[in-house]
Protein backbone atom coordinates (compact mmCIF):
# COMPACT_ATOMS: atom_id res chain seq x y z
CA UNK A 1 0.00 0.00 0.00
CA UNK A 2 2.04 3.33 -0.73
CA UNK A 3 1.20 7.11 -2.61
CA UNK A 4 3.81 6.35 -5.14
CA UNK A 5 3.24 10.31 -6.87
CA UNK A 6 2.21 13.09 -9.16
CA UNK A 7 0.05 12.21 -12.55
CA UNK A 8 1.55 15.64 -14.22
CA UNK A 9 -0.40 15.20 -17.54
CA UNK A 10 -3.30 15.46 -14.89
CA UNK A 11 -2.18 17.98 -12.38
CA UNK A 12 -3.21 21.88 -13.08
CA UNK A 13 -0.93 22.93 -10.04
CA UNK A 14 -3.70 23.93 -7.71
CA UNK A 15 -2.04 23.28 -4.35
CA UNK A 16 -4.61 21.44 -2.87
CA UNK A 17 -2.34 18.15 -2.00
CA UNK A 18 0.06 20.67 0.13
CA UNK A 19 -2.20 22.70 2.08
CA UNK A 20 -3.61 18.93 3.35
CA UNK A 21 -0.13 17.45 3.85
CA UNK A 22 2.86 19.47 3.30
CA UNK A 23 5.60 17.32 4.73
CA UNK A 24 5.28 14.95 1.43
CA UNK A 25 4.07 17.08 -0.94
CA UNK A 26 6.74 19.98 -1.53
CA UNK A 27 6.71 23.20 -3.67
CA UNK A 28 10.07 22.60 -5.66
CA UNK A 29 10.79 26.74 -6.59
CA UNK A 30 13.45 25.20 -9.19
CA UNK A 31 10.84 22.65 -10.86
CA UNK A 32 8.22 25.43 -10.26
CA UNK A 33 5.71 22.81 -9.39
CA UNK A 34 4.99 20.88 -6.51
CA UNK A 35 6.56 17.05 -5.93
CA UNK A 36 5.99 13.96 -4.09
CA UNK A 37 8.66 12.72 -1.48
CA UNK A 38 8.72 10.46 0.98
CA UNK A 39 12.11 8.41 1.64
CA UNK A 40 11.64 8.16 5.09
CA UNK A 41 8.33 6.14 4.44
CA UNK A 42 6.07 8.29 7.18
CA UNK A 43 3.44 8.94 4.80
CA UNK A 44 0.14 7.17 6.85
CA UNK A 45 -1.69 6.54 3.71
CA UNK A 46 -4.96 9.00 5.19
CA UNK A 47 -5.20 9.51 1.76
CA UNK A 48 -6.66 13.31 1.90
CA UNK A 49 -4.29 14.35 -1.03
CA UNK A 50 -6.46 11.76 -3.01
CA UNK A 51 -9.54 13.10 -1.52
CA UNK A 52 -8.78 17.01 -2.25
CA UNK A 53 -7.40 16.55 -5.48
CA UNK A 54 -9.76 17.95 -8.29
CA UNK A 55 -8.19 16.00 -11.02
CA UNK A 56 -7.50 12.58 -9.52
CA UNK A 57 -3.74 13.39 -10.21
CA UNK A 58 -2.58 11.08 -7.17
CA UNK A 59 -1.15 7.92 -8.24
CA UNK A 60 -1.47 5.08 -5.50
CA UNK A 61 -1.27 1.10 -5.68
CA UNK A 62 -3.15 -1.43 -3.20
CA UNK A 63 -5.15 1.27 -1.20
CA UNK A 64 -8.49 -1.00 -1.43
CA UNK A 65 -11.32 0.70 -3.21
CA UNK A 66 -11.02 3.24 -5.31
CA UNK A 67 -11.61 6.92 -4.25
CA UNK A 68 -15.46 7.67 -4.01
CA UNK A 69 -18.13 10.57 -5.07
CA UNK A 70 -21.17 11.45 -3.98
CA UNK A 71 -23.22 14.06 -4.81
CA UNK A 72 -23.79 16.32 -1.71
CA UNK A 73 -20.00 16.16 -0.55
CA UNK A 74 -18.51 19.16 -1.24
CA UNK A 75 -21.86 20.44 0.72
CA UNK A 76 -22.16 18.62 3.81
CA UNK A 77 -23.88 20.78 6.11
CA UNK A 78 -26.63 20.73 3.57
CA UNK A 79 -26.77 16.74 2.90
CA UNK A 80 -28.29 16.06 6.58
CA UNK A 81 -29.47 18.90 8.66
CA UNK A 82 -28.32 18.91 12.37
CA UNK A 83 -31.76 18.38 13.48
CA UNK A 84 -32.01 15.37 11.48
CA UNK A 85 -28.76 13.76 12.72
CA UNK A 86 -29.19 15.33 15.94
CA UNK A 87 -32.14 13.32 16.29
CA UNK A 88 -30.82 10.13 14.64
CA UNK A 89 -27.79 10.46 17.24
CA UNK A 90 -30.42 11.04 19.93
CA UNK A 91 -32.45 8.22 19.26
CA UNK A 92 -29.97 5.51 19.72
CA UNK A 93 -30.72 2.72 22.14
CA UNK A 94 -28.87 -0.47 23.57
CA UNK A 95 -31.26 -3.05 22.31
CA UNK A 96 -31.41 -6.31 24.45
CA UNK A 97 -34.54 -7.64 22.85
CA UNK A 98 -33.87 -9.34 19.11
CA UNK A 99 -35.84 -11.14 16.78
CA UNK A 100 -35.34 -14.60 16.11
CA UNK A 101 -33.83 -13.57 13.01
CA UNK A 102 -30.46 -13.91 11.17
CA UNK A 103 -29.27 -10.68 9.39
CA UNK A 104 -27.72 -11.55 5.83
CA UNK A 105 -24.36 -11.31 5.18
CA UNK A 106 -25.00 -8.56 2.89
CA UNK A 107 -26.66 -6.18 5.33
CA UNK A 108 -23.74 -7.59 8.07
CA UNK A 109 -20.90 -6.25 5.53
CA UNK A 110 -22.91 -2.63 4.95
CA UNK A 111 -22.29 -1.89 8.59
CA UNK A 112 -18.50 -3.38 8.87
CA UNK A 113 -17.82 -1.03 5.50
CA UNK A 114 -18.90 1.89 7.19
CA UNK A 115 -16.66 0.72 10.28
CA UNK A 116 -13.46 0.36 8.13
CA UNK A 117 -14.27 4.20 7.33
CA UNK A 118 -13.98 4.94 11.01
CA UNK A 119 -10.67 6.97 12.47
CA UNK A 120 -8.40 6.05 14.07
CA UNK A 121 -4.57 7.86 16.08
CA UNK A 122 -2.26 8.34 12.85
CA UNK A 123 -4.21 5.98 10.50
CA UNK A 124 -2.25 2.78 11.91
CA UNK A 125 -5.95 0.81 11.46
CA UNK A 126 -4.35 -2.19 13.38
CA UNK A 127 -7.83 -2.80 14.00
CA UNK A 128 -9.24 -6.73 13.24
CA UNK A 129 -13.07 -7.10 13.07
CA UNK A 130 -14.85 -10.78 13.26
CA UNK A 131 -18.30 -11.43 13.51
CA UNK A 132 -19.92 -14.64 15.34
CA UNK A 133 -22.94 -16.00 14.73
CA UNK A 134 -22.48 -19.51 15.39
CA UNK A 135 -25.11 -20.32 18.39
CA UNK A 136 -23.14 -23.17 19.68
CA UNK A 137 -20.36 -20.46 20.05
CA UNK A 138 -22.24 -17.42 21.15
CA UNK A 139 -23.81 -19.92 23.71
CA UNK A 140 -20.16 -21.39 25.12
CA UNK A 141 -18.65 -18.18 24.78
CA UNK A 142 -21.17 -15.91 26.75
CA UNK A 143 -21.36 -18.82 29.71
CA UNK A 144 -17.49 -18.84 29.62
CA UNK A 145 -17.85 -14.84 30.54
CA UNK A 146 -20.57 -15.10 32.93
CA UNK A 147 -18.58 -17.38 34.96
CA UNK A 148 -15.65 -15.12 34.47
CA UNK A 149 -17.32 -12.41 35.67
CA UNK A 150 -18.56 -14.69 38.86
CA UNK A 151 -15.58 -15.10 40.39
CA UNK A 152 -14.98 -11.27 41.10
CA UNK A 153 -16.68 -10.84 44.51
CA UNK A 154 -17.44 -7.43 43.46
CA UNK A 155 -19.36 -8.31 40.51
CA UNK A 156 -20.71 -11.35 42.20
CA UNK A 157 -21.90 -9.56 44.80
CA UNK A 158 -23.39 -6.97 42.80
CA UNK A 159 -24.61 -8.53 39.91
CA UNK A 160 -24.77 -12.13 40.52
CA UNK A 161 -28.35 -12.21 40.68
CA UNK A 162 -28.92 -10.25 37.30
CA UNK A 163 -26.53 -12.83 35.65
CA UNK A 164 -28.12 -15.62 37.06
CA UNK A 165 -31.77 -14.25 35.92
CA UNK A 166 -30.04 -13.51 32.50
CA UNK A 167 -29.29 -17.29 32.62
CA UNK A 168 -32.74 -18.74 33.24
CA UNK A 169 -34.16 -16.08 30.23
CA UNK A 170 -31.64 -16.42 27.68
CA UNK A 171 -29.60 -19.03 25.37
CA UNK A 172 -26.67 -16.89 25.28
CA UNK A 173 -27.59 -14.82 27.92
CA UNK A 174 -24.33 -11.95 27.95
CA UNK A 175 -25.59 -11.78 24.31
CA UNK A 176 -28.99 -11.21 25.05
CA UNK A 177 -30.02 -13.85 22.09
CA UNK A 178 -29.34 -11.53 19.37
CA UNK A 179 -28.17 -13.83 16.21
CA UNK A 180 -24.54 -11.86 15.69
CA UNK A 181 -22.03 -10.25 17.57
CA UNK A 182 -19.29 -8.17 16.61
CA UNK A 183 -15.71 -8.64 17.93
CA UNK A 184 -12.94 -5.98 17.12
CA UNK A 185 -9.82 -6.48 18.34
CA UNK A 186 -6.47 -4.91 17.89
CA UNK A 187 -3.04 -6.49 17.28
CA UNK A 188 -0.85 -3.30 17.94
CA UNK A 189 0.06 -2.15 21.59
CA UNK A 190 -0.67 1.62 21.53
CA UNK A 191 -2.45 3.45 24.13
CA UNK A 192 -4.88 4.73 21.52
CA UNK A 193 -6.22 1.29 20.95
CA UNK A 194 -9.16 1.43 23.37
CA UNK A 195 -10.30 5.28 21.87
CA UNK A 196 -9.77 3.68 18.04
CA UNK A 197 -11.90 0.21 18.62
CA UNK A 198 -14.49 2.67 20.22
CA UNK A 199 -14.99 4.92 17.33
CA UNK A 200 -14.90 1.90 15.03
CA UNK A 201 -17.66 0.46 17.38
CA UNK A 202 -19.89 3.49 17.41
CA UNK A 203 -19.13 4.15 13.70
CA UNK A 204 -20.76 0.53 13.58
CA UNK A 205 -23.72 1.21 16.09
CA UNK A 206 -24.78 4.00 13.62
CA UNK A 207 -24.40 2.14 10.59
CA UNK A 208 -26.60 -0.80 12.17
CA UNK A 209 -29.56 1.56 13.16
CA UNK A 210 -29.95 3.43 9.71
CA UNK A 211 -30.12 -0.61 8.57
CA UNK A 212 -33.06 -0.91 10.75
CA UNK A 213 -30.83 -2.72 12.96
CA UNK A 214 -30.05 -2.65 16.69
CA UNK A 215 -26.79 -3.08 19.00
CA UNK A 216 -25.55 -2.90 22.36
CA UNK A 217 -22.14 -2.72 23.56
CA UNK A 218 -21.17 -5.56 25.86
CA UNK A 219 -19.17 -4.27 28.56
CA UNK A 220 -19.37 -7.23 30.56
CA UNK A 221 -17.03 -9.03 27.75
CA UNK A 222 -14.92 -6.73 27.50
CA UNK A 223 -14.06 -7.10 31.09
CA UNK A 224 -13.80 -10.79 31.01
CA UNK A 225 -11.24 -10.60 28.20
CA UNK A 226 -9.01 -8.74 30.45
CA UNK A 227 -8.89 -11.52 33.25
CA UNK A 228 -9.24 -15.07 31.66
CA UNK A 229 -7.32 -15.55 28.34
CA UNK A 230 -9.13 -18.65 27.51
CA UNK A 231 -12.14 -16.20 26.27
CA UNK A 232 -9.77 -14.86 24.11
CA UNK A 233 -8.81 -18.29 22.27
CA UNK A 234 -12.55 -19.47 22.63
CA UNK A 235 -13.63 -16.42 20.49
CA UNK A 236 -10.34 -16.66 18.36
CA UNK A 237 -9.20 -13.03 18.74
CA UNK A 238 -5.79 -11.90 19.81
CA UNK A 239 -4.68 -8.68 21.25
CA UNK A 240 -4.61 -6.30 24.25
CA UNK A 241 -7.71 -4.27 23.40
CA UNK A 242 -11.36 -5.39 22.72
CA UNK A 243 -14.59 -4.23 22.01
CA UNK A 244 -17.81 -6.89 21.37
CA UNK A 245 -21.45 -5.32 20.01
CA UNK A 246 -24.96 -7.71 19.61
CA UNK A 247 -26.41 -7.25 16.46
CA UNK A 248 -29.77 -7.77 15.05
CA UNK A 249 -33.49 -6.99 14.30
CA UNK A 250 -35.16 -5.63 17.37
CA UNK A 251 -37.54 -6.75 18.99
CA UNK A 252 -38.89 -3.69 20.72
CA UNK A 253 -39.51 -0.28 19.62
CA UNK A 254 -38.90 2.90 21.45
CA UNK A 255 -41.44 5.85 21.35
CA UNK A 256 -39.50 8.77 22.53
CA UNK A 257 -35.92 9.66 23.62
CA UNK A 258 -35.09 9.18 27.20
CA UNK A 259 -34.06 12.44 29.10
CA UNK A 260 -30.69 13.66 30.08
CA UNK A 261 -28.99 16.12 31.77
CA UNK A 262 -26.98 18.77 30.30
CA UNK A 263 -22.98 18.68 30.62
CA UNK A 264 -21.28 21.78 32.60
CA UNK A 265 -18.74 23.37 29.90
CA UNK A 266 -16.42 25.56 30.61
CA UNK A 267 -15.41 27.76 28.02
CA UNK A 268 -19.00 28.95 26.33
CA UNK A 269 -20.29 32.72 27.35
CA UNK A 270 -24.15 30.78 26.73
Amino acid sequence: MTILGIEYKKCIQCGFCNKVCQRLFIKNEQQNKIIFEDVHGICNLCGHCIAVCPEEAIIYDNLGDKSYYFEGLEDLENYISYEKISNFLRANRSIRHYKNKVVPDSILKKVIRVMEYAPTGANVRAEKITIKSDPDQLKALSEGIIDELLKNPSIKSRSGEHLEKLRKRFKYPIFHDAPHIIIVYSLSNSALDHYNIGNIITYGRIAAQSLGLGTCYIGYAQMAFETNPRLLKLAKIKGKSWGVITIGYPNIKYLRCPPRSHKKVKGLNA
